[in-house]
């Protein structure tokens, strides 16, 4: 079973890059983009989040032992888990059609989107990301993934959604402060 759900989660990403890199060629035309450092900032923490996940060894022990056998019920939460955050990330990336980046950007003819999943958080990508990542860590069952790496993916994503958001209130003053007030951030209902 744990095999098979790795198989699952495997195709999940997969599937993810497929997707992203198709749909990046139809963007619009960026009239801001962030520079390369600033970038950098959030980047580096996710390429650490996906050693960690990826290289089981890249910590010392006891970073690289499991932390809990793989039964069938955690083998089937985690690809069941994972097929969810793609679906929730490619209906985010839908409805942002045209507006899409993966860096901070202002485009041309910006839109705020609120519908589909935007109705639920304003991120997400991310939050599908989010979901995408832990039930990969947990699957793979790795203390330092886990304990590392789930964190540093959070704060990459919530350094780059800080941003993003400063060039949403400067687009939208209103309307965005408005959206801030009804919409959770990354975890819906929550934060």
């Amino acid at each position: 079973m744990c095999l098979l759900a790795g198989n699952i989660i495997r195709i999940c990403w997969a599937l993810f890059l497929v997707v992203w890199i198709a749909a990046a060629i139809s963007t619009k035309r960026a009239v801001y983009r962030e520079s390369e450092r600033r970038r950098l900032r959030y980047s580096l923490l996710l390429v650490a989040a996906y050693v960690l996940l990826l290289n089981p060894n890249a910590l010392p022990h006891p970073f690289d032992l499991r932390l809990f056998p793989c039964s069938d019920t955690i083998a089937w939460v985690c690809a069941i888990s994972c097929v969810a955050g793609l679906i929730f990330c490619v209906w985010a990336r839908a409805t942002l059609g045209r507006n899409w980046s993966g860096r901070v950007t202002l485009k041309e003819n910006h839109e705020l989107i609120e519908r589909g999943p935007y109705r639920l958080v304003r991120h997400p990508i991310y939050t599908g990301l989010l979901v995408m990542y832990v039930a990969t860590a947990i699957l793979l069952g790795r203390m330092g993934a886990l304990i590392f790496g789930v964190p540093l993916v959070f704060a990459s994503f919530w350094i780059k959604l800080r941003d993003e958001e400063k060039i949403m209130l400067t687009q939208f003053p209103e309307q965005y402060a408005a959206y801030q007030e009804r919409t959770a951030r990354i975890i819906p209902f929550l934060l």
